[in-house]
C-alpha cells in the first residue's frame, strides 16, 4: 500500500511516513539496505492511542515512494518486551540487520531492558520478518548511578570501535547519557558517562528543561566534529536540543563529548524523538510530530501522529545547526509551480514554498474574517516569526508566536513544506519549526505575500515512478 494513497481525512499528510491507520510515535532505527532505506517506528496496530507498543516498519528507494511493510517487532509474552518494543535503531552486523531496542516488561517504572533482534533473512531488500532474541544484552542500568530512566540504545562506531548510548535520568534529577562498549554486540560493557546536564555548554544550551535525556542520537559532520541529539524529558511540554563537540578518548580508552556549543533543535511545538541515519556523505534525520488536537477528533480520525520528513544535518562552522530538507523531496514537486511571484493564490493540501525576503515581509498562508496564520520575515533584523495565534491550543506553550533568531543580512529564505495538518517551517539552512494547524470549515488556505520578495510554490503530487 502506497502512503501517497489518497486519504479521506484532509488533516491526515498523504506523503510523510504513517501507518494506515492507527497509533505513530517514535522514529527508530533508520537504515540502508540494499539500496533501500528503512524506517521503523513505534507502532500500536490496534488503537490510536500510546499503548500496545510495536515496531512498524516501511521503506522506500528513493525516501518519497514509501512502501508498508508487516510489523517488525511484537511484544513477547513473558519475555523482556511483554510491555511494548520501545525505541532503538538498527546496525549491520556482521552482514545480518539487526535491530538493538528497549523492551520493556510490566514493572518497568521508566527503566528498560537492551533487546536484540535478527533480521530472518539477510538477503531479502525489504527485510520482512525479525526474529528477537531472548535474553537482553543489557538487563538494566548500571549500579551506583541512580539511574531512574534507562532507555534508547544508539550504536555507533568511532576508530574503528562499536560503542552505543543510552538515554538516561538520575533521582537528583540530572539527566546523561550513559556510554556503552559493545563492540560484540551481544556483549556490553558500561563504559561510564558520555555527558551530563551538569555540563556547562550543556547547561546553557537547555537550561533545567529536562530530568532526562531521551533517544540520544549521534552524528559526525564533515568537519569532523559530531552532534548529540537529544530529547529533553520532564512531562509536558518535551522538546529537543543538540550539542556539537568533539569525541575525545580518556586513558581507559573510553569517549567524553567535549561540547563547544549547542541549543534547541526544533523551534516548533511537535516535534520529538528524532531518528538520525549516518550514510557516507550526509547524515538524514526524521522526527515524530504528534497530534495537536482533542483526543476525540483522533479516536473518530482513526490514527494519531506522523513522521516529518527528512532533513539532511550538519553544523555552520560555529558549532550552530545547519539543516535543510533532503533533496530528494524535491521529486514531489508538481511539473509546474502554481506561484513564481508575489500575489494572492488559493494553496493545496500539500505544497512546497520557497520565499527569499529583501525587506521586511509577511507570508500568509491561512486566515479567516478575524485571524490568520502569518510566517514575518525580517532580514535586517535577523528574525522569522511563525504567528499562529489565532489557532489557540492547549498545552504549557499555548500558542505564542515563535521567534526563530539568525544573523542579519539583506535577504532571507524560508522553506515551507506542508502536507495536511503537519507545516515544517525551515528557516535558510539554520533552524526548522515544526507545527500541526489544523484547517476549520471556514479556513481560506490562500497564499498572500505582503513585502519586496522573491516567491516560488509547488503543489505536492505522487511523483511518477522512475
Amino acid at each position: 500500500m502506497s502512503l501517497a494513497a489518497p486519504a479521506p481525512d484532509p488533516h491526515a499528510p498523504r506523503f510523510r511516513v504513517r501507518p494506515p491507520a492507527h497509533w505513530i510515535n517514535d522514529p527508530n532505527g533508520p537504515f540502508r539496505w540494499r539500496g533501500r532505506h528503512h524506517l521503523f517506528y513505534q507502532h500500536n496496530p490496534a488503537a490510536p492511542v500510546h499503548a500496545n507498543v510495536h515496531w512498524g516498519h516501511a521503506s522506500s528507494a528513493d525516501l518519497v515512494h514509501w512502501e508498508h511493510h508487516p510489523i517488525a517487532l511484537t511484544p513477547t509474552p513473558g519475555g523482556p518486551d511483554e510491555a511494548g518494543c520501545w525505541s532503538g535503531c538498527v546496525v549491520d552486523d556482521a552482514g545480518t540487520p539487526t535491530a538493538v531496542y528497549t523492551g520493556v516488561d510490566h514493572a518497568h517504572t521508566g527503566l528498560g531492558t537492551i533487546c536484540l533482534a535478527r533480521a530472518a533473512d539477510p538477503d531479502d531488500d525489504r527485510l520482512l520478518r525479525w526474529r528477537p532474541l531472548p535474553t537482553p544484552v543489557v538487563a538494566g542500568p548500571p549500579a551506583g548511578y541512580d539511574v531512574v530512566m534507562f532507555r534508547d540504545p544508539f550504536v555507533f562506531r568511532h576508530a574503528g570501535r562499536r560503542w552505543a548510548l543510552v538515554g538516561a535520568g538520575h533521582a537528583d534529577g540530572t539527566a546523561s547519557v550513559l556510554l556503552y562498549d559493545c563492540d560484540e554486540l551481544t556483549e556490553w560493557r558500561f563504559a561510564g558517562v558520555l555527558l551530563d546536564g551538569n555540563d556547562p555548554v550543556a547547561a546553557d544550551a537547555f537550561g533545567d528543561k529536562a530530568v532526562g535525556w531521551e533517544c540520544p542520537q549521534l552524528y559526525e559532520t564533515r568537519g569532523g566534529d559530531h552532534v548529540l541529539v537529544v530529547s529533553l524529558w520532564d512531562g509536558e511540554p518535551c522538546t529537543t536540543g543538540y550539542l556539537t563537540g568533539r569525541l575525545e578518548t580518556g586513558e581507559e580508552g573510553e569517549l567524553r563529548l567535549a561540547p563547544r556549543t549547542g541549543g534547541r533543535l526544533d523551534h516548533g511545538r511537535d516535534f520529538y524523538a528524532p531518528a538520525v541515519l549516518q550514510e557516507p556523505d550526509r547524515a538524514l534525520m526524521w522526527g515524530w510530530s504528534w497530534e495537536a488536537r482533542a483526543d476525540s477528533a483522533v479516536r473518530q480520525a482513526g490514527w494519531a501522529g506522523v513522521l516529518s520528513a527528512p532533513r539532511v544535518v550538519d553544523v555552520h562552522p560555529d558549532g550552530s545547526l545547519r539543516v535543510t530538507p533532503a533533496p530528494e523531496l524535491e521529486l514531489l514537486r508538481a511539473p509546474e509551480p502554481f506561484a513564481t511571484g508575489p500575489g494572492r493564490v488559493l494553496l493545496p493540501e500539500a505544497y512546497d514554498l520557497i520565499v527569499t525576503a529583501r525587506d521586511r515581509t509577511t507570508v500568509t498562508l491561512l486566515r479567516t474574517a478575524e485571524r490568520a496564520l502569518t510566517i514575518r520575515l525580517a532580514p535586517d533584523a535577523g528574525t522569522v516569526v511563525l504567528d499562529r495565534s489565532g489557532w489557540p491550543r492547549a498545552g504549557a506553550e499555548g500558542s505564542a508566536p515563535i521567534t526563530v533568531p539568525l544573523p542579519p543580512g539583506p535577504r532571507l529564505t524560508v522553506r515551507v513544506l506542508v502536507d495536511g495538518s503537519l507545516l515544517e517551517l525551515f528557516v535558510e539552512d539554520r533552524a526548522m519549526v515544526t507545527e500541526r494547524v489544523y484547517r476549520g470549515p471556514d479556513d481560506v488556505a490562500e497564499l498572500v505575500v505582503d513585502g519586496e520578495a522573491e516567491v516560488s510554490g509547488w503543489e505536492q503530487v505522487p511523483p511518477k515512478r522512475g
